[in-house]
């Protein structure tokens, strides 16, 4: 019997940005060493400079994930940049009653995994001071509000404080986290009366924008000046100068994080566990610890030149994609364009989309679609290795992953399908490697979102001309064919003929409406007409075609038809209206005239010389009826 192994769960950001894949490869490892399951859920992040995307459409998905289908949790809240979703997740978490463990910032309620970065600052100040001598230190700060910055720039504060230099040094200068301000930075320290010989960066991003823009002005780092970053990321290895960083040891972050979970599921508790991570300073050749490495710079340079191949491969490769999933007429062309096409965004195992229902079934893309009821149908289901139990018909959120039947730890991630402001649902994806997927996915996801919404929209279209259509042929009161309708479909049928056939009309005449519409009300009328139309419909058991030819006149034509299935049906007409005087107890009596017409027809018939003939019996029956009424 296969053991019942833990799963984990990962609500993060961004995953796939160059700096955060490396988080996500090091939790990866960190589950395949403690043999659990682990789940990621990520979000796209921003998708412009600007927030283009609301939170809802980010985090639709997390309200329908049942937490209690998770032993642990770890909350990275770093890689949120759309405003508002960070505190969504947060709210979300702080109702699971498994443990939540964050590991980017201290949040009240969960448990969380400390990051030094005060000791990781200091390492770095210290060894311009100790080791270089440096005395003319600036700082190019993160902006202010963000509490690493402030972290930062306070132990940067106290570290030269307790070396009897200035606290801000030569001059300390906010930036933005990112790389736009590295023009503005240089400016600022190279317009100061004493120019630095040192500037400390409270990240890469920033360090590395600072390095750009001090070589255009002329100053040579780190001859002239030297530069150092923060977090290790993997841009800051690769710059020229290498930058000298602190990582943040995320494969430590991730061992620790899963660790503690698994202690906790099994009943145990976090005191006396050490959930600190200690930052590794590296001294590299933006602070003069290291020279140039020229073969550095060649197998960086042949490295860039083979992502940029398979980058432009991608590209061409995601071209062909979308505009095969633009044209897709169906979710299971989709299915087989993704499976044919999905190449460029690494290898994988398995592929599931999963999509709303509402509460009568529909898929989230029919156009009559409703509101999310909480379940999920799947869509598409790629299982290369045929270790899944087979498509369920319906999964709820307390299930949002397929079950396998593998006795191996899995990686998943799981994603919201959506486009615009519609949410179709989530993707699960499992990778064949430790690696993340890159960025091509993501255009995968938006692809079939919009393709999603484009069968909708289709949906709709075809819904609409139907019911225009039904409208053109059918008679609005009764729900028979209208004039139109009757002569269109009859004569089909007729020119349809090979050889000839018995066919029937039948002209049925209201009689008294006017009678009825004088005394009681054209709505009485109305609700006449209707009843005499459905004794019509329960009459109809032998391929009979019926239509309101207008007002109280209504016509019937049968093919393959006989003189006793015309009796029958005059037979049943009499017994319906019958009870429906009976049940109806009105002031007046429903009741018809009616003349059939028999004949023998091929192709060249036309049903309106059998019509006239029909309609010439009914007026005959009228007129012989004693008492008759107009």
């Amino acid at each position: 019997m296969m053991k019942k192994r833990k799963r984990m769960a990962l609500f993060g950001s961004s995953l796939s940005s160059r700096y955060r894949r490396i988080l996500s490869r090091a939790f990866s490892i960190a589950a395949d060493e403690l043999d659990i399951d682990l789940v990621l859920f990520n979000a796209y992040g921003k998708l412009r400079s600007i927030n283009s995307v609301e939170p809802d459409n980010e985090s639709g998905l997390i309200d329908y994930v049942d937490l209690d289908q998770f032993d642990g949790v770890v909350f990275d809240g770093e890689g949120y940049l759309v405003n508002g979703l960070t505190d969504k997740v947060e709210r979300k978490l702080h109702a699971a009653k498994c443990p939540v463990v964050s590991i980017s910032s201290h949040i009240d309620g969960f448990y969380n995994i400390e990051f030094d970065d005060e000791g990781g600052l200091r390492q770095m100040v210290e060894h311009f001071i100790d080791h270089h001598h440096f005395t003319k230190i600036g700082y190019l700060s993160g902006y202010l509000p963000h509490p690493d910055a402030v972290k930062r720039l306070n132990e940067f504060r106290s570290v030269m404080k307790e070396h009897g230099l200035p606290e801000d040094g030569v001059g300390m200068f906010e930036g933005d986290f990112w790389y736009n301000k590295g023009t503005e930075a240089a400016r600022y320290f190279l317009s100061l009366p004493e120019r630095p010989e040192a500037i400390v960066c409270a990240n890469d991003y920033m360090a590395i924008s600072l390095c750009d823009a001090l070589r255009k002005f002329g100053i040579k780092v780190p001859q002239d000046i030297a530069v150092s970053g923060y977090d290790g990321t993997p841009e800051g290895k690769d710059f020229l100068p290498n930058l000298s960083s602190v990582t943040r040891e995320q494969l430590e972050i991730a061992r620790k994080a899963l660790q503690l979970l698994v202690h906790l599921s099994d009943g145990g508790d976090a005191e006396g566990m050490d959930l600190t991570v200690r930052p590794k300073p590296y001294f590299s050749q933006s602070c003069g610890c290291e020279p140039l490495e020229y073969q550095h710079v060649f197998d960086t340079f042949d490295r860039v030149q083979d992502e940029m191949r398979k980058l432009n491969e991608g590209i061409f490769e995601s071209e062909s994609a979308m505009v095969k999933l633009n044209k897709a007429e169906s979710v299971r062309s989709m299915e087989t364009i993704f499976a044919e096409d999905s190449v460029n965004f690494g290898d994988y195992s398995a592929f599931f989309m999963m999509v709303h229902t509402d509460s009568e079934g529909r898929p989230s893309y029919d156009s009559e679609f409703t509101m999310p009821s909480g379940k999920f149908i799947p869509v598409m289901w790629i299982d290369k290795k045929g270790e899944y139990t087979g498509s369920p018909r319906k999964l709820n959120s307390s299930k949002i992953i397929p079950d396998s039947n593998s006795d191996r730890p899995h990686v998943y991630y799981v994603m919201a399908v959506h486009y615009a402001e519609k949410i179709f649902g989530y993707a699960v994806l499992e990778l064949t490697g430790r690696d993340i997927f890159n960025e091509f996915y993501n255009v995968w996801l938006h692809t079939m979102g919009l393709s999603l919404d484009t069968l909708k929209k289709n949906d709709h279209i075809e819904k609409l001309i139907k019911r225009l259509e039904g409208l053109s042929v059918t008679d609005e009161l009764t729900g028979l064919l209208n004039r139109r309708g009757f002569e269109d479909t009859t004569g089909d049928i007729i020119a349809g003929f090979k050889e000839s056939k018995t066919v029937c009309t039948m002209v049925i005449d209201m009689d008294g409406l006017k009678l009825i519409n004088d005394r009681f009300g054209h709505y009485e009328g109305d609700r006449a007409i209707r009843a005499l139309a459905d004794c019509i419909k329960k009459s109809s058991n032998y391929g009979e075609i019926a239509g309101r030819a207008g007002g109280d006149e209504f016509f019937i034509f049968a093919s393959d038809y006989s003189e006793a299935r015309a009796k029958r049906f005059v037979d049943r007409m009499n017994k319906l209206v019958s009870e429906y005087n009976e049940a109806n107890k009105l002031d007046y009596k429903l009741d018809f005239s009616i003349g059939t017409y028999l004949t023998e027809a091929d192709s060249y018939g036309r049903i309106e010389e059998y019509l006239k003939i029909s309609d010439a019996r009914m007026y005959e029956q009228k007129v012989s009826k004693p008492g008759r009424r107009k």
